[in-house]
């Protein structure tokens, strides 16, 4: 007889009762996550800043990142990233005014479900029938707009003349949820993550070709992603400012950076 242990699979009654033990230890880890973000709201309070909003695009998609780049045996980048949109999104909705406009264009069901996505089913969400709709939300305490990209509408040029508003998510975030289709924005800080996308609208009137010939010249890399209106929406490659030296010299008479986003976690 040989002397090997015994490899056989455990018994069926034995993986449940290991996965309701995971349950009540999971339960106890996301109860005591949600006190601490309710510890962070009221220390927030106590020092004056409870009235700004707390969303913080960078921090989160650090966080993600971080999660989806440790070793795993079975949970896939989508569970990992629907959990801990959950997670973030009720801990910030515990801090203070929280809300979503989304517009979807031709297909507002795409719209929802990108929305819930990206930002949990927490905060309220409202459908609206106008972009317009979307950004008059987003400027108020705690608002987020969110609009599909379509093609007869340059929602986005508005936002040239937004003071505060800015695109930080493009959606969805994971490549394999399908390819871009809508911008969310807020009045938010938008900081560098390490490999951002910029958004950048102009009015040249040569083709997408020659404005994307041009930049690339300067050496920013240049995609279109819309162009409606006598206005054409870019994806560049990078961080970029809005006074940087290369879009100024671009073409174009009005044209500027309207925010920017995260990659995609192309894992």
């Amino acid at each position: 007889m040989s002397g090997a242990k015994s490899s056989a699979a455990p018994s069926l009654d034995a993986v449940r009762q290991r996965i309701d033990a995971l349950d009540t230890e999971m339960l106890r880890l996301v109860d005591e996550r949600a006190a601490l973000a309710r510890v962070v709201a009221a220390a927030k309070h106590a020092a004056g800043d409870g009235d700004r909003f707390g969303l913080r695009p960078a921090r989160e998609v650090s966080i993600l990142r971080r999660l989806l780049a440790t070793e795993r045996k079975g949970a896939g980048p989508g569970l990992v990233i629907r959990v801990w949109r959950e997670l973030m999104g009720d801990s910030l909705a515990g801090q203070g005014p929280y809300h979503v406009s989304v517009w979807g264009g031709r297909d507002p069901g795409r719209a929802v479900e990108l929305a819930r996505q990206a930002f949990g089913g927490a905060p309220p969400l409202t459908q609206v029938s106008r972009p317009e709709d979307a950004l008059a939300a987003a400027r108020t305490p705690g608002g987020v707009g969110m609009c599909m990209l379509a093609p007869d509408s340059a929602w986005w040029g508005r936002l040239l003349a937004e003071p505060t508003i800015r695109v930080f998510a493009l959606l969805p975030c994971l490549t394999a949820w399908g390819p871009m289709a809508a911008l969310a924005f807020a009045a938010v800080d938008v900081e560098p993550t390490g490999d951002d996308r910029t958004f950048w609208v102009t009015d040249a009137t040569g083709s997408a070709a020659s404005v994307e010939e041009a930049l690339s010249r300067d050496g920013v890399a240049a995609e279109l992603v819309a162009e409606t209106g006598g206005l054409k929406l870019f994806m560049l490659a990078g961080y970029y400012q809005r006074d940087d030296e290369r879009l100024a010299r671009a073409p174009g008479r009005l044209s500027g950076v309207i925010g920017a986003a995260p990659a995609p976690l192309d894992v």
